[in-house]
């Protein structure tokens, strides 16, 4: 079956959020996105994708500026970035490609860079955020970065509020909070295979409801 349901995965470091992305984004046949908006945005902006990829998720003061000169709405399309700095510029772009994406190929899943407050009056959009205890999140990042449990620790905590910072900022929302999302999952109740399956049945269930 074809599907119409947009997912926008938010999640914390270490939970596993981008390997459900993926694996829910091949249940369902459809596109994958995460650091592949960057590689999309440097190719639409002409700027480096190393340098992109060195600011992503990083907020700046910087737009309030945007904001006084009426630059930067939240629901539409922006009209001029060229006096932005990077990070604000980056946020922008992406914004406008999540809007694109969806509004040209329609299904996909979509983790991080504030997709569900960008899509929050998308009908189709299931917003999604994935967490999962400390306790084993240090195991997963220990495992995979070949850290000690302090090195993990103290990177699931920077990264953790880089992206809160990050989604705060540009949202005026809070970050993890249960009302910005349609469902939230612990990824540690029955894994990373598992979650993806639950999430996709979940899909299949609410588009066969709205038919």
């Amino acid at each position: 079956m074809g599907f119409d349901t947009v997912v926008a995965i938010g999640r914390q470091y270490g939970s596993g959020g981008r390997e459900i992305g993926e694996l829910l984004s091949e249940m369902m046949g459809v596109k994958f996105y995460d650091r592949e908006l960057i590689a999309l945005a440097a190719e639409r902006s002409g700027v480096s994708r190393d340098v992109y990829s060195h600011i992503d998720e990083t907020a700046t003061n910087s737009l309030l500026y945007a904001l006084s000169t009426g630059a930067y709405t939240f629901s539409s399309h922006f009209t001029s970035v060229s006096d932005l700095p990077l990070n604000d510029k980056l946020y922008i772009l992406q914004t406008n490609l999540i809007q694109d994406i969806v509004k040209q190929n329609g299904a996909c899943v979509i983790v991080g860079r504030c997709a569900d407050y960008i899509l929050k009056d998308e009908p189709r959009c299931l917003k999604v955020f994935i967490r999962a205890p400390l306790k084993d999140r240090i195991e997963r990042i220990m495992a995979k970065e070949g850290l000690s449990a302090a090195a993990a620790e103290s990177r699931i905590i920077k990264t953790d509020k880089k992206r809160a910072n990050y989604y705060n900022f540009y949202t005026n929302q809070e970050w993890g909070d249960i009302n910005n999302y349609d469902i939230c999952v612990n990824s540690s109740l029955l894994g990373k295979e598992e979650t993806a399956s639950v999430l996709f049945e979940l899909i299949k269930r609410r588009e066969a409801r709205n038919k």
